[in-house]
């Protein structure tokens, strides 16, 4: 970013002020009496209500329910600096994205506040920076908000029509002691939590869209395998390839991507990305788009660089997909969340045993109390609950999560993994070095688990014609 002799906070009393900072150069006296005037006048446009509106505002209806006469106040967040005077770019609070269906285009240190009525239920009113009059000093001196700088801010009125919400200035908004706040109040938190874990048609849908531009990343990918093979850093070619198809078709990614070649693919949340991707080696791909709604996917593919599996690469490959087979075939209506993890595990401990690398039997090491010894190979949770958050309802009670009911609407990933750290003596030597992770997002319907992101190849054969079609 060049910025040059620019001016951050001047306004006109500094104009004549000595600094001795080099961000911050006074203004000469000619631009101060000329910035204002000039300007064509901005027309008012109202835009259509979005689609997420009518959907923002049962769930606020929900929450209006669940406290009565408390007022409740859900903040966006605000920027966080990333270093000196450069912020990270921002995303709202997903409880505040979820009850008005602002996205990615929200304003930092917006506040959703909840105003209990004499009557039963709450006035919903949205405040939040509007957009500055061309004749004030913040339109051209405030680089974190003014106009000059980030460019055209929202309206008061166009957001409450696209929003169907009442909306004011943040100055406007009264803080008051007592308030039930989000992330200040665990109540008020857990609900709002639990109230993502059963998506509707919305969000459904919008789920839907992010696998399927997700999909279109991992596609961009093992095209571009040639070239990624050809640099030394070739993982963060994996990272930058799938950035571009991120911000082209939807806001960002939902997290980190993981891009780990060869041993690193053992590392759970390689994110350094720093390493070559060599022929004959496995990449583990861990990635998934945020879209403009906020939503996000996430997915893992584990693909054979030169395109053809290792007999053992394939016997270890095909055992995590049996495991995610078994995962899928647990997962149904009425049944724990946890049983879709528990089916994967005892895979895992089977299979693992067969090859003579536990000091125990299978069932042994099923134990819940006394066994164990299987999970050195595979440390993780089967599954996540998928939404606004990539881990999405993390602040859901136990007994709403992982020992919850399967219901229709909740969104959630399958996941099994086999890891041989690359100095591992509990292992073969021909395993070392070797991880493999399969990951899908799916949707529990009332027939049972459908796989949203079944279009990426899943199968050992599936994923060596992909590398083929590619080249």
């Amino acid at each position: 970013m060049d910025t040059t002799g620019e001016s951050d906070t001047m306004t006109p009393a500094d104009a004549t002020e000595s600094t001795t900072t080099n961000r911050r150069q006074p203004f000469p006296r000619g631009f101060l009496e000329t910035i204002s005037t000039g300007w064509a006048d901005r027309p008012e446009i109202i835009p259509p209500r979005r689609e997420a509106a009518t959907w923002a505002a049962a769930r606020r209806d929900t929450v209006s329910r669940a406290f009565p006469g408390r007022r409740v106040v859900v903040p966006a967040g605000g920027l966080k600096q990333r270093s000196n005077d450069t912020d990270y770019p921002f995303r709202a609070h997903s409880a505040f994205a979820h009850l008005t269906g602002w996205g990615s285009d929200a304003e930092p240190d917006s506040v959703l506040v909840l105003e209990p009525t004499g009557r039963a239920g709450h006035d919903a009113t949205l405040y939040f920076r509007e957009r500055a009059d061309r004749t004030s000093a913040e339109f051209y001196s405030d680089a974190s908000i003014g106009e000059f700088w980030i460019g055209p801010r929202p309206a008061l009125a166009g957001v409450a029509a696209e929003l169907g919400l009442a909306t004011a200035h943040i100055d406007e908004l009264d803080r008051r002691d007592g308030d039930l706040v989000v992330d200040e109040d665990p109540d008020l938190t857990r609900f709002v939590s639990e109230l993502r874990l059963i998506k509707d048609e919305f969000e459904i849908s919008q789920m839907r869209l992010a696998v399927e531009v997700t999909a279109r990343g991992f596609d961009d990918i093992v095209a571009d395998l040639p070239r990624i093979i050809d640099h030394p850093r070739g993982e963060r070619l994996v990272e930058g390839v799938f950035h571009t198809r991120a911000r082209a078709d939807g806001n960002t990614e939902g997290y980190d991507t993981i891009a780990a070649a060869g041993h690193h693919a053992c590392y759970l949340h390689w994110t350094r990305n720093d390493g070559a991707v060599r022929p004959g080696d496995l990449i583990l791909v861990d990635a998934g788009v945020e879209i403009d709604t906020l939503y996000t996917a996430d997915i893992t593919r584990t693909i054979p660089v030169s395109g053809r599996f290792s007999p053992i690469q394939r016997k270890i490959y095909e055992t995590v997909r049996e495991a995610a087979d078994a995962a899928f075939r647990a997962a149904r209506p009425g049944v724990k969340f946890r049983s879709v993890h528990e089916a994967a595990m005892t895979v895992i401990a089977q299979r693992v045993a067969e090859w003579g690398l536990l000091p125990v039997t299978a069932e042994e090491a099923l134990d819940a109390d006394a066994g164990g010894q299987h999970r050195r190979y595979m440390v993780h949770g089967t599954s996540h609950h998928l939404g606004l958050d990539v881990h999405d309802c993390a602040q859901a009670r136990r007994e709403m999560y992982y020992d919850g009911i399967l219901e229709p609407g909740m969104v959630f990933t399958i996941e099994p993994g086999l890891y041989f750290q690359a100095d591992d003596l509990t292992v073969p030597e021909e395993y070392r070095g070797i991880g493999v992770r399969i990951e899908d997002d799916v949707l529990m319907t009332a027939d049972g688990a459908v796989n949203l992101s079944a279009a990426l190849p899943r199968t050992a054969d599936e994923v060596e014609a992909w590398v083929a079609r590619a080249r």
